[in-house]
């Protein structure tokens, strides 16, 4: 039930909302790779629930796609082979509306600029395309399919020896369309340069991403970086322009759709403590930095945030972390900018048992947990880890009463556990999108209490309390 702070403070309390949020989540390796699968990038969940990946130094040496059951069974599906199919893939696979999976190799093909491919889930392999300078270079970010059925991505260079970079559609049949160029105006890049995320499909059917320096603020140095939009017929608008402050360097993954229709993503430099940070994006160009990684809480995020079905954000650190010789972690963040370390990968006896610096995002499994891979460990070359959340008990309310103009909300939690109290006008909004009114609320014995000021000029306020 929920408290409704009425106009007149003297009026009875209705009630107050006590719920539990995933307090952690416990860690499982269920693999450890040799060179032939490990990977960098999030795996992609097949029709058949099990995960598809690549690894851009698997087969030769030179890159694979491989399959992976949730009990840890790994298979080859394809060794790339270089001039006919391409060479180190090195963004996650995408899943089309026909079953079957589509990718990108950086290098490769028949100019050596790379390639794209489909395959099937039985490892069926199709060359689809291979890139050359008048369509651009070196397609670092993977695929995403529009409403329209085609594909649509991003190069890191071309077309041209004065351009820096494109964002392109092919059908299903292969054909070809540069959509846009990066210009370069005035001795400069205002628009930003070198795209190597994957587009992000929004509710208004344009995409959106970013270009990994340059722009307003950015220097040939390799700060800066753009957050942009481009209609499927290529009218390309800059949304935001990073300056260091606010991050530089947005990761190579892709942007994140909110639940609230806004894009979420990390850069992994800059911000407050140059550990990098979480960011906001509206579609109508509101920049806003909502975490600033100071080390403890993890550092250099590379990674795309997932959406978990709790309306919160779910990412990694390649670095950093709670804990000597830590590095990486797993965090949760809300829309608010509320972030939560879950997981720190940590030195342990000589080793990292659960594997070291992932750069990789989580993928949700259909069994409810996250899964995910580091690139390192020891003595292996990365992991492949599941993540399952762990729910505290649900606090209990033990009072609710008036002291002067403050409301002292009592109430009882697991021993030794943390809370926060959030708080909303709206009681229709997502919890994730509620106000955090007091954070770190200790239960040293399991009893606590909080204390809040009734403000008259509010006529509703809901208050729910969560383990944090």
């Amino acid at each position: 039930m929920c408290m409704k702070k009425p106009l007149i403070i003297f009026l009875a309390v209705i009630g107050l909302a006590a719920t539990a949020m995933a307090q952690n989540l416990t860690l499982d390796t269920l693999v450890s790779f040799t060179n032939a699968y490990q990977s960098t990038v999030a795996l992609t969940l097949g029709p058949d629930g099990n995960f598809y990946g690549t690894s851009a130094k698997g087969g030769a040496g030179i890159g694979s796609v491989f399959r992976l059951t949730t009990n840890g069974l790994l298979t080859t599906l394809v060794s790339f082979g270089g001039t006919n199919i391409g060479n180190h893939p090195t963004a996650s696979l995408t899943l089309g509306k026909d079953g079957n999976l589509y990718g990108t190799t950086e290098y490769g093909g028949f100019n050596g600029w790379g390639s794209i491919f489909k395959i099937s889930t039985n490892g069926t392999w199709t060359n689809f395309f291979t890139f050359g300078n008048n369509a651009g270079v070196y397609p670092v970010g993977g695929l995403v399919q529009g409403s329209d059925g085609n594909f649509y991505g991003t190069t890191e260079e071309g077309p041209g020896s004065s351009q820096n970079g494109t964002v392109f559609c092919m059908t299903t049949n292969g054909v070809m369309t540069t959509l846009v160029s990066f210009p370069y105006t005035n001795s400069a890049y205002p628009y930003g340069s070198g795209p190597t995320a994957t587009l992000t499909l929004g509710n208004d059917g344009n995409f959106y991403g970013t270009t990994s320096g340059l722009g307003t603020y950015g220097n040939s140095a390799g700060t800066g970086g753009t957050v942009f939009r481009v209609t499927p017929n290529g009218v390309l608008t800059t949304l935001g322009s990073f300056t260091e402050i606010n991050g530089y360097r947005p990761n190579p993954g892709a942007l994140t759709l909110g639940p609230d229709s806004n894009f979420y993503g990390t850069t992994e430099n800059g911000g407050s403590n140059n550990d990098g940070t979480v960011f906001q994006v509206t579609t109508n160009g509101v920049l806003t930095t909502l975490v600033s990684f100071n080390g403890t809480n993890g550092a250099d995020p590379a990674a795309t945030l997932t959406l978990g079905k709790d309306g919160n954000f779910y990412g990694t650190t390649s670095a950093g972390g709670i804990g000597s010789g830590s590095a990486g972690t797993v965090f949760r963040v809300t829309t608010n900018g509320l972030l939560t370390t879950l997981v720190s990968f940590v030195y342990t006896n000589g080793a990292f048992p659960n594997g070291a610096s992932p750069t990789a995002g989580l993928t949700l499994g259909p069994d409810g947990n996250f899964y995910g891979t580091t690139p390192y460990a020891n003595p292996s070359y990365g992991t492949f880890f599941t993540l399952v959340p762990v729910m505290p008990p649900v606090p209990s309310i033990t009072g609710v009463s008036l002291s002067g103009t403050n409301l002292v909300i009592t109430a009882t939690g697991q021993n030794a556990g943390t809370y926060v109290m959030l708080g909303s006008t709206n009681l229709l909004l997502p919890l994730s999108q509620w106000t955090p009114m007091v954070t770190n609320i200790l239960s040293g014995s399991g009893n606590f209490s909080t204390t809040n000021t009734m403000n008259p000029n509010i006529p509703s306020l809901y208050f729910n309390l969560q383990a944090h």
